[in-house]
């Protein structure tokens, strides 16, 4: 990739923004095209730093830890929406703590009288919080700042991103078409964001491969309850029983919830794969690609470790 490059970056979502914002600050003439702006899926998340249920592992543990570093950079800004958060990460069922949370500040087991009813293991830690529709605004505005554009447009397959030197397929779900790629598949998500009656701390459940989660993320004046991962479904229509259950769960661990006033609902498809997709391609036509997808629930926590390897790619192209 040379200064000046035009690339092309497929999709405005959290991987595409952050993406097209380390190109951009890299010398490349960077043009983003996206039907959704910013894209509904990223802002629908939490969203908590966590590379939860992705592979591969020894390449997810990199990217993640490289956006770890930049969030504690980011954090010192309150107009990025990311902030160091305390809280608890708790099992019904004695599980051990995940390798990624004993990386975190503060990381150590809960006393018994620190666990909600009906939990046996818990772990308390400080992990960064990010207000998604704070953060991808400031994205947006750092692409604009480093000379970057954004075109709303729908494409029907990769290559009518062109011209451009370079592409970059940071779709998401829209992969599986564009590319097409039949092994990636959608994970509905459904977050409902209420008014905060004065949480200040996380709280979420360790459930597994349950499609019914249990998290609650306060950001200032409001929190971000969830959630849902129901595999194979990418409808983003509200579903008012999923909401009513999620509701419930938050309500039985924190009590306050309860009266907490529904602001709105979020909804978005999670694109995952059994594994992550940063990888070159280059077509018959010499045209040089970078697939940047397939993050399922960790696009945010793998965002900035994703786009740093997505420029090294293009650099060796």
């Amino acid at each position: 990739m040379t200064a000046g490059e035009r690339v092309v970056v497929v999709g405005a979502g959290v991987a595409g923004l952050t993406t097209a914002v380390v190109l951009a600050e890299a010398g490349a003439s960077v043009h983003v095209i996206a039907e959704q702006v910013p894209g509904v899926t990223s802002l629908a998340a939490g969203s908590m730093w966590g590379p939860y249920l992705v592979e591969p592992k020894d390449k997810v543990d990199q990217w993640g830890q490289r956006s770890l570093e930049i969030f504690r950079e980011l954090a010192q800004d309150p107009a990025t929406g990311v902030r160091f958060t305390n809280g608890i990460d708790a099992s019904r069922t004695a599980e051990a703590a995940p390798d990624w949370a004993m990386t975190l500040p503060g990381f150590r087991p809960c006393e018994p009288a620190e666990l909600p009813a009906g939990f046996t293991a818990g772990y308390r830690f400080t992990v960064p919080l990010i207000g998604m529709p704070t953060y991808l605004d400031y994205l947006m505005r750092r692409l604009h700042d480093a000379g970057g554009a954004i075109e709303r447009r729908r494409l029907t397959s990769l290559s009518d991103a062109r011209p451009a030197s370079a592409i970059v397929n940071c779709a998401g779900l829209g992969a599986r078409d564009l590319v097409p790629d039949p092994a990636l598949r959608p994970i509905r998500g459904q977050h409902v964001v209420v008014t905060n009656p004065g949480l200040t701390e996380f709280s979420s459940e360790d459930t597994g491969l349950s499609p019914d989660l249990l998290c609650f993320y306060p950001h200032g004046d409001t929190v971000v309850l969830g959630g849902t991962a129901v595999d194979g479904e990418g409808d983003l229509a509200p579903d008012d029983k999923a909401a009513a259950g999620i509701l419930a769960r938050c309500a039985e661990v924190e009590p306050r919830l309860a009266e907490a006033r529904v602001l709105e609902h979020r909804m978005g498809a999670r694109p995952t794969r059994v594994t992550i997709r940063v990888e070159s391609d280059r077509w018959q036509d010499g045209t040089f690609v970078v697939h940047n997808y397939g993050h399922g629930g960790a696009g945010v926590t793998l965002s900035w470790g994703c786009a740093e390897e997505t420029r090294t790619l293009l650099a060796t192209k």
